[in-house]
């Protein structure tokens, strides 16, 4: 079997067997699982390779591009304003950002933006991914748009610009910027090793994303009014541009968070864990409740499959994500595997982060086996 490291409890022993297995088969390049239970790591393990010639262990401080992941944090900034009484998921989005209003946008509320219902899940072509690394330049153009659907009826996934879009909302009401409120709000006071972006002190220890297999999307087929090709051309990402200078240095909070499955389950377990971890408060039961209020339920009109969206996080729907079961669930996950689980009932938080990339959008066949394994030593 593979060489992992860490620690698990007996009680998961299955859980680090299928990791193992993954690792040594080499389904899995490089990998890092936690299963925080109450608080205590119940599972905290890694192992593989950061790089593709494996000559490069991932070690306990190895970290990664977790793609959309990073949206679980950037909704947790969104929410923590909105616990200390400085924002309202149910105003209108132009309370904040004035310029939002423009091009029959006036009436879209935060909430929406939070729940992809907003009907602006990317730019407007032409745009190409230089345009969201240039913070001012994207919000400019995103305010002026107009709505692809009618905003709140139906979920479009924001794929690439859900960080521009709760991101400013963020930076107009706490005067920080997302990169910033993430560090300074959120990581700085967990001790967590998670930020919007890499700094370049740590790219040294970033292990580099393997791309998965093209999407099986004939964007040509389906046409340049398709809502499918119009966010996922606007602008297109190519899984490459995790491992660039520019997109390390970005302010993607919808898609270039780096860090690894300790980390993220650190911020992630405030959820699970009613608002507080280790004495650092984050959000009021209140708040935790509003991530319930379902916001949409069908399917989704980027991603084409059923969705449940709450605010800030998706909700458990058995026909696309058969392995995460009903309960007072929220999750969401990365492009190529990566997700973060919260389970309140059992106060438990989930974490799989990884740098060999699946096929597909949402979960994968390993992180679906760890999130079955693990409940089934759950009970």
């Amino acid at each position: 079997m593979a060489d992992l490291h860490g620690t698990c409890d007996p009680r998961f022993d299955a859980v680090r067997t299928v990791l193992e297995r993954n690792v040594a088969s080499g389904a899995e390049l490089g990998a890092s699982l936690v299963v925080d239970v109450d608080g205590v790591l119940a599972v905290d393990l890694w192992g593989g390779y950061r790089d593709e010639a494996r000559t490069i262990g991932w070690d306990e401080h190895t970290i990664t591009n977790v793609w959309s992941t990073t949206k679980a944090v950037t909704s947790l900034a969104a929410l923590m304003l909105v616990d200390r009484g400085d924002l309202d998921v149910y105003a209108p989005v132009a309370r904040y950002w004035p310029e939002f209003a423009a091009n029959g946008k006036q009436d879209i509320e935060v909430r929406h933006l939070l729940a992809h219902t907003s009907g602006v899940s990317g730019l407007d072509q032409p745009a190409v991914v230089e345009d969201l690394y240039d913070w001012e330049r994207s919000i400019a153009r995103l305010a002026a748009q107009a709505p692809w659907w009618t905003p709140g009826s139906v979920s479009g996934y924001h794929a690439a610009n859900f960080g521009h879009l709760v991101g400013e909302v963020v930076r107009r009401v706490s005067g920080k910027s997302l990169k910033r409120f993430v560090a300074e709000e959120i990581a700085g006071p967990l001790g967590a090793d998670f930020q919007i972006g890499a700094a370049e002190q740590d790219w040294d220890r970033i292990a580099d994303v393997v791309p998965p297999p093209p999407l099986a999307i004939d964007f040509a087929a389906l046409g340049p009014e398709s809502l499918v090709v119009k966010t996922f051309t606007g602008p297109v990402l190519e899984a490459g541009y995790a491992n660039t200078p520019g997109w390390r240095r970005a302010d993607l909070g919808g898609v270039n968070g780096h860090g690894n499955a300790r980390s993220v389950a650190r911020i992630l377990s405030v959820i699970a864990r009613g608002g507080e971890v280790d004495g650092v408060r984050l959000l009021g039961g209140k708040t935790i409740d509003l991530i319930f209020d379902e916001q949409s339920n069908g399917v989704d009109l980027v991603l084409g499959v059923p969705l449940r969206w709450g605010i800030g996080y998706g909700l458990p729907q058995q026909d696309t994500i058969p392995y995460i079961p009903d309960g007072r669930i929220c999750f969401w996950g990365g492009w190529g595997g990566s997700v973060i689980l919260m389970d309140l009932d059992r106060r438990v938080t989930i974490s799989y982060m990884m740098n060999r990339m699946a096929p597909g959008i949402i979960g994968s066949d390993r992180s679906g086996a760890y999130i079955t394994a693990i409940y089934d030593a759950l009970g």
